[in-house]
């Protein structure tokens, strides 16, 4: 019953856009932070399915402030709906 409730929110998630881009920057925040606390576990899967959280922590590391204006604005939304 779980699984098919949490299966719903993902696949609604990836069907509203503000949802999905709300995940997007969990994902690549959750990434660089990850990376900065144990490199080794991001920089040893770089390709494959697994390279997706790599290139998320690459993106999260050079594009920081621009992921960090993101971050505030996506708050800001939330917040006022």
């Amino acid at each position: 019953m779980r699984l098919c409730r949490r299966l719903t929110v993902l696949q609604s998630a990836l069907f509203n856009f503000q949802s999905l881009l709300l995940v997007i920057l969990l994902l690549i925040c959750t990434c660089t932070y990850v990376r900065a606390v144990a490199p080794r576990l991001i920089d040893r899967n770089k390709e494959g399915f697994l390279g997706l959280f790599w290139m998320s922590a690459r993106i999260g590391e050079r594009l920081s402030p621009y992921v960090a204006l993101a971050c505030v604005a996506m708050a800001i939304t939330v917040l006022v709906q």
